[in-house]
């Protein structure tokens, strides 16, 4: 991938991570979670950034004593080491405990368009 379209993945996530932030302070935790599946699927092909989703999501989770979800993003933290190295990552999947983590998943157009130069 081209240095221009992983620093356009970054600025897309730094936008992500202000909304969910401000989505929460709001008391809109829906949309929080909206803005972090964003971003995970943004993030996902890229192992720091993933691992960075995934911490962003545990520390949600343990904001709202969600344990379901915070077991669920411990696990996904352990699996992102091992997609990574087998190359095997379920693209457009949102990262939550509640999907599969190993299920594909139908994505946002711009989400399409920013991961796919040839989607734009």
């Amino acid at each position: 991938m081209a240095e221009k379209d992983r620093l356009r993945i970054v600025a897309f996530l730094a936008e992500e991570y202000l909304a969910a932030d401000r989505a929460e302070q709001a008391g809109e935790g829906a949309a929080a979670w909206h803005h972090l599946e964003r971003a995970h699927i943004a993030a996902q092909m890229h192992f720091r950034l993933h691992w960075q989703s995934h911490i962003k999501m545990l520390q949600m989770a343990g904001r709202d004593r969600d344990w379901r979800e915070g077991i669920g993003q411990v696990a996904r933290l352990f699996l992102v080491p091992l997609g990574h190295l087998t190359g095997r990552l379920p693209v457009g999947n949102t990262g939550r405990a509640n999907v599969s983590a190993f299920a594909p998943m139908e994505m946002a157009q711009d989400l399409k368009s920013l991961l796919d130069p040839s989607q734009r």
